[in-house]
């Protein structure tokens, strides 16, 4: 039999081949067995359950750029809000190198052997071609991500101050609701203001290196000053001298700020992620801090103040948002950027 005939004898009286019904009954199937979109109220019943996809999708929306997401991630956390602010939020930072994904892991799979369950919040470097994340947090925590009381979300920093998601805050709501009672915000660290992640933690750890110049540095006031404890990280080995002269150095630093407002007085403690050593001793100042802040009324307070900052940082986002949707705006936008590239005006002529 010829291919001409073959292929004739696979067409059926409509001339259809068998191959193209084989397809569209395959399609049907996959369509049948799909899910329909779950509604508003299911996703924050099955986020109370602790159902990470559900946690994972509302994530989607509520980072999602799309106006028509906003209404339904805002109902989202308003379901979730009363089921909310049960944890302990703890950021940490730390320059490029200091070993920030291998502490988080070791750190977290501690907590969740003493019977934690850990969110991790990773803020990644973002491209500034595709937007995304470039550093891949998840492929750096591999036995982490496989423990079933940890969940780890990567999120790209994009413009936002300090390397923070822009809806970092909102993602702890969530996490919060599911049942999550340890939050760990990792920023980028890559020497811009970390306000940002001081502003919606209880407790902020800066990470730092012994041996490599970051002495001088840290002494500087501004991130130190935030700082409610300094891990030396990577104190092993032929390390752990200089590991050993810095927390010194750092100790003596910190005696000249002024007394924090939680009237905690931080402290310098070392470890190795990669050993898994002093991970357990830091656990136990976190537990100390928030002790601590409690008596005093300093963790209700600090979070009360918290909220205040995120209600006029949400009203700036929107703002702007607002402002660059509007088509006169973008008509208006396009034509002085044309401008400028003629070399007709300048960027504050254009911007008034």
């Amino acid at each position: 039999m010829t291919k001409k005939s073959k292929s004739s004898a696979l067409q059926n009286k409509e001339g259809v081949s068998q191959s193209e019904i084989t397809n569209a009954s395959s399609i049907t199937k996959i369509q049948q067995k799909r899910k329909a979109k779950p509604t508003t109220q299911e996703l924050i019943s099955d986020i109370i359950k602790g159902n990470i996809t559900a946690l994972s999708r509302a994530i989607t929306l509520v980072e999602s750029s799309n106006p028509k997401h906003l209404e339904q991630a805002n109902d989202i956390i308003k379901g979730c809000l009363q089921y909310a602010n049960a944890s302990v939020r703890i950021g940490i930072t730390g320059v490029p190198g200091v070993g920030k994904s291998t502490f988080i892991e070791a750190f977290g799979i501690h907590l969740t052997t003493i019977g934690k369950k850990v969110a991790v919040l990773a803020i990644d470097p973002s491209s500034s071609l595709s937007k995304g994340s470039i550093l891949g947090d998840k492929t750096r925590m591999e036995d982490l991500v496989k423990n079933e009381n940890a969940f780890i979300r990567p999120s790209p920093s994009g413009s936002s101050l300090g390397g923070v998601a822009r809806k970092t805050r909102e993602t702890i709501i969530l996490c919060e609701a599911a049942g999550f009672d340890t939050i760990m915000i990792e920023t980028v660290g890559v020497g811009q203001s970390e306000t940002a992640v001081h502003s919606m933690v209880d407790f902020f750890l800066l990470l730092k290196l012994a041996g490599a110049g970051d002495e001088l540095q840290g002494i500087k006031r501004g991130i130190i000053e935030m700082a409610d404890a300094i891990a030396i990280n990577k104190a092993d080995g032929d390390n752990l001298k200089a590991a050993k002269l810095a927390k010194v150095e750092f100790n003596r630093a910190l005696h000249l700020y002024p007394q924090k407002d939680s009237e905690w007085q931080p402290k310098v403690m070392l470890c190795s992620a990669l050993k898994q050593e002093g991970i357990e001793d830091l656990w136990k100042d976190i537990q100390s801090y928030i002790e601590h802040s409690k008596e005093n009324n300093y963790f209700e307070h600090n979070r009360k103040e918290q909220n205040k900052f995120w209600l006029l940082q949400t009203i700036e986002d929107r703002l702007k948002s607002d402002f660059f949707n509007q088509p006169t705006i973008k008509d208006a936008l396009k034509l002085q950027l044309q401008l400028i590239e003629d070399d007709k005006t300048t960027p504050f002529v254009a911007a008034e």
